[in-house]
């Protein structure tokens, strides 16, 4: 069939949407792989200390991000093909599938925004139990592995302690503590509470960010795969 005018228009505007889509799917499925293999996250979430593993929360939001862009991108190929074909059964499956898709989304915001602060929190609570391990007087294995966590925290992060913390920590934080340049003598080392919270941060308003930037896009799909399957519908001749 053919289609002219407005409705012809829009077919094609359809279909640099769903182009638009389907690599927005490819850059969170690329941005979800890069969160789940970035040396800072990597290396505090595989911690473990005392038989506990590191909160795995943030890895949980990662796993759905890849999930996501790649049902992205098998719905953008869905709608790509079925504007070009004008098949009114392929877009309504994909119409279908981003309404699906719009809602997850929606939720997942609700549920991020609600906790966006668990992730940094829950790391928090594991690092000060790592810390009040470290500053005990015995010497003890469960010691020596709170040290390492300290450690790998401290390295990873550039920071030094809570901010509040004992003389006795203050004491044995020399070997801790990352080693200080010449420039960061006379600083105080910044406290990991914050520096967790601002890790975290920085990448939640990244995913915020993208998710927004797709769900304009799912908005302006829905509304002209309506318009281009009225548009087919009304163009096919009835005998």
């Amino acid at each position: 069939m053919a289609l002219a005018g407005c409705t012809k228009c829009i077919k094609y505007m359809l279909f640099f949407f769903n182009f638009v889509f389907w690599l927005a799917g490819g850059v969170i499925l690329g941005v979800a792989l890069w969160l789940r293999h970035d040396n800072q996250t990597s290396s505090l979430l595989l911690l473990q200390f005392e038989g506990n593993q590191a909160p795995g929360t943030f890895y949980i939001s990662v796993y759905i991000l890849i999930a996501v862009g790649a049902v992205m991108m098998f719905v953008g190929f869905l709608g790509c093909y079925g504007a070009i074909q004008e098949s009114q059964c392929l877009l309504g499956t994909f119409f279908f599938c981003l309404v699906i898709l719009f809602a997850c989304e929606v939720a997942a915001g609700i549920w991020g925004f609600m906790n966006r602060e668990t992730i940094s929190k829950e790391l928090i609570t594991f690092y000060d139990s790592a810390y009040i391990k470290a500053v005990e007087m015995s010497d003890s294995p469960s010691k020596k592995a709170a040290h390492h966590v300290l450690e790998v925290f401290h390295e990873t992060l550039h920071c030094c302690g809570k901010g509040d913390d004992t003389p006795l920590f203050t004491a044995i934080s020399g070997n801790l503590c990352p080693k200080k340049s010449v420039e960061d003598v006379l600083l105080k080392p910044q406290s990991c509470h914050i520096k967790l919270k601002d890790l975290f941060s920085e990448k939640l308003y990244l995913i915020g960010l993208a998710a927004l930037v797709v769900a304009v896009i799912m908005i302006f799909e829905m509304i002209f795969t309506m318009v281009l399957c009225c548009g087919i519908r009304n163009s096919t001749p009835v005998y």
